[in-house]
């Protein structure tokens, strides 16, 4: 039995006797290994049944194993809503995060004798711990996005804008072989560095000033995910104690992190030695405005969160992320970011990247 046949058997033993529609197209991906973006999956205690269209139909086949595979000649939803009414099934569960009110809509008008009802996260749950070939895959990604992240730093110049260094390095994931960036590469100096999610600008990045960069690549479907800081000069004193603040917390985030660990022991570590902190008349936990982590894979954002109410226990095989920051309006912000794999006895920090300030010429 092939991988993705024992993610469906896998999936049919969490359903029982029920029926699922699977709609997202990671879901799809992990279950099947089909990647194109049109594709619906039915999966039923007997059966499982991808719906496609014509432009799929030797991806598809060569792709997928263990199950049927439909080709529409139109829209594969009306061939899912034929298959459905065929089996005669009275209920089926339905994915409510990922799928178009307009596709359930429809399958409420064609599907009059039958209930469609929310489903519970499922394949999600499964998709949490990953297999060696996953981490494998991971590891790839993040490799990339380090070589990637040296190469451009390398040869980057201060005159750069915050826009042309975010681009340089998305060009240079898809030079190097990704399929492209997991999500819009931040670059953001000085003031600007203190929005967590800033959008990079087309000024050139602040001379001595801390400067964030938060980037991740995709490679044969994983992601991978990094924020280190970066500075054209020497920060003064206060930036410096506040990425040293950072860096101490995320170091002791990371050593938290082994099975049976709560989600939120984590992120209350990194809160716990940012409160130690005070820079600029700001106690650091206090600057500290998002979760310190999030597993991924297929999705740049998976579960667990490791966040403050997060009890989910981490287990052997997940993959998250390590990124607690502290943000100081007016001044810079922080964040270092490590994608770690939990092991049996703790973890494997899979970014090899230095997490020290790079201090370039100016």
């Amino acid at each position: 039995m092939g991988e993705q046949e024992q993610r469906l058997a896998e999936l049919r033993a969490e359903l029982g006797r029920r029926c699922m529609y699977v709609s997202s197209r990671a879901n799809i991906r992990y279950l099947t290994g089909f990647t194109g973006s049109a594709g619906h999956l039915l999966v039923t205690p007997d059966s499982a049944t991808l719906f496609t269209d014509g432009r799929y139909r030797s991806q598809a086949r060569r792709q997928t194993s263990g199950l049927e595979v439909v080709i529409s000649d139109g829209d594969p939803q009306i061939a899912l809503a034929r298959g459905i009414a065929q089996q005669g099934l009275r209920r089926v569960e339905f994915e409510p995060y990922s799928l178009p009110y307009a596709v359930y809509h429809y399958l409420r008008a064609e599907l009059a004798d039958c209930h469609l009802d929310p489903a519970r996260p499922l394949v999600e749950d499964l998709r949490m711990v990953k297999s060696p070939g996953e981490i494998e895959a991971i590891k790839a990604s993040v490799t990339l996005n380090s070589q990637v992240f040296d190469e451009v730093l390398e040869r980057s110049s201060p005159d750069w804008s915050e826009a042309r260094l975010a681009a340089e390095l998305e060009f240079g994931m898809r030079r190097l072989g990704a399929e492209g960036a997991a999500f819009p590469t931040i670059v953001a100096s000085g003031s600007h560095g203190a929005l967590p999610h800033a959008e990079p600008r087309s000024q050139p990045v602040q001379r001595g000033a801390l400067t964030v960069v938060d980037q991740g690549a995709i490679l044969a479907g994983y992601c991978s995910d990094m924020t280190r800081m970066v500075a054209w000069g020497e920060p003064d004193a206060t930036q410096l104690a506040l990425f040293g603040g950072v860096l101490e917390a995320q170091a002791a985030a990371v050593d938290a992190v082994r099975p049976g660990v709560e989600c939120r022991s984590v992120h209350r570590r990194a809160r716990q030695v940012l409160s130690k902190f005070t820079v600029a008349g700001v106690r650091l936990d206090n600057a500290f405005r998002h979760s310190t982590g999030h597993g991924l894979g297929l999705e740049i954002h998976e579960q667990p969160r490791v966040a403050a109410r997060q009890e989910t226990l981490l287990r052997e095989g997940m993959a998250i992320t390590v990124e607690p920051g502290a943000y100081l309006d007016g001044c810079a912000g922080a964040r270092v970011e490590d994608v770690v794999v939990v092991t049996r006895q703790g973890c494997e920090v899979l970014t090899t990247t230095s997490r020290d300030l790079r201090v370039l010429e100016a």
